[in-house]
């Protein structure tokens, strides 16, 4: 879901051959559920297996990525670990949400409405068998894969600050609070895209994103984000009533820092110095390597076909894609790097 700052943030619109060379750190769940959503039939139906078990985001993982390894970039996956205590509220909140979601869903299909795949995208859940299988595909395809000790975009935003990667690859705005320098957006869904509930169709393109520029330009410090965007509400904590990413922009710029503005507004937020201390000084790890590996055909092949009755022509034909791209114009693995 992620904090709602994204109105006030200027991007740069880039092609994929833009970032050839460059390594990409992907926030693991953010893609995944991206994939859930996106990858669906006409009636929202998800792609699933003969045993009735979701696919959509082993599709997403070997297709798409395999797209972005062709046009040159290195990825890495970066998987979410143990949610900080104050999470658990909005944990909570988006079971619930999914469920409600499906619901509607299952009532949209009956009534034959144009907001099935509205509801049908919003109701996509992971558990933890398909997130083992997702993290045993990368390592299949030779992609690294990195364990968070809490929060993924804090450990990637990590990452990229360490000069291990260029960008975070996020749909969420988050790992700015973390400090990422770069974020990447719409790297899995570029395309025509049509708009929920209108007969519009939009043309996607991934979005570069600098945090310095951006905070130069908003006359802000990283802490001051911090405060703002905890004025409109995170993954942490609701956030005020009323008060939108133009509000808290004007607050903080005028009042300099959270503490000043609730006075101003005479309210409250439950927990700030905790959550401000998170987001500067999120639980991270030193301790990853970035390697790849060659693609082990068979054991893709045993995964998505003999498992999960995907098509052996089409993995196979994704596979060679991803050995040719693996070893484009490099004499050795260590050389794509």
């Amino acid at each position: 879901m992620g904090v709602d700052i994204g109105g006030l943030f200027e991007r740069r619109v880039v092609e994929l051959s833009d970032l050839a060379g460059r390594t990409i750190v992907v926030d693991a769940y953010n893609m995944l559920y991206q994939f859930l959503s996106v990858i669906r039939q006409r009636d929202g139906t998800p792609l699933k297996d003969a045993g009735g078990r979701v696919t959509s985001h082993l599709s997403g993982l070997l297709y798409r990525s395999t797209n972005l390894i062709e046009a040159g970039i290195k990825l890495v996956f970066v998987f979410d670990g143990t949610p900080p205590l104050f999470k658990a509220g909005t944990i909570e909140e988006r079971v619930q949400t999914r469920i409600a979601a499906m619901e509607k869903w299952e009532e949209a299909l009956a009534a034959g409405s144009d907001d099935v795949m509205i509801y049908a995208q919003a109701s996509g859940r992971l558990d933890a068998s398909m997130v083992a299988e997702a993290e045993r595909l990368l390592g299949y395809m030779g992609i690294p894969v990195v364990q968070a000790p809490s929060e993924g975009e804090a450990q990637a935003a990590y990452m990229v600050k360490e000069g291990d990667a260029y960008a975070v690859a996020s749909q969420d705005y988050d790992s700015f609070l973390f400090g990422a320098p770069m974020v990447l957006r719409n790297i899995t869904v570029t395309g025509r895209r049509k708009l929920p509930r209108k007969n519009v169709y939009v043309e996607v393109k991934p979005e570069l994103l600098s945090l310095e520029e951006n905070l130069e330009r908003l006359n802000l410090t990283r802490e001051q984000l911090i405060d703002l965007a905890i004025l409109i509400g995170t993954d942490y904590n609701k956030g005020i009533k009323g008060i939108g990413p133009k509000k808290a922009l004007k607050l903080i710029q005028s009042r300099e820092n959270i503490d000043t503005a609730l006075k101003q507004i005479d309210a409250e937020i439950i927990e700030v110095d905790s959550i401000k201390n998170f987001f500067q000084n999120p639980p991270t790890t030193k301790n990853y390597t970035i390697n790849y590996e060659k693609p082990e055909k068979d054991k893709i092949i045993e995964l998505l076909c003999e498992k999960h009755d995907f098509s052996h022509e089409r993995v196979s034909k994704a596979i060679q894609r991803l050995q040719e791209a693996s070893n484009t114009g490099q004499s050795t693995l260590d050389a794509w790097i």
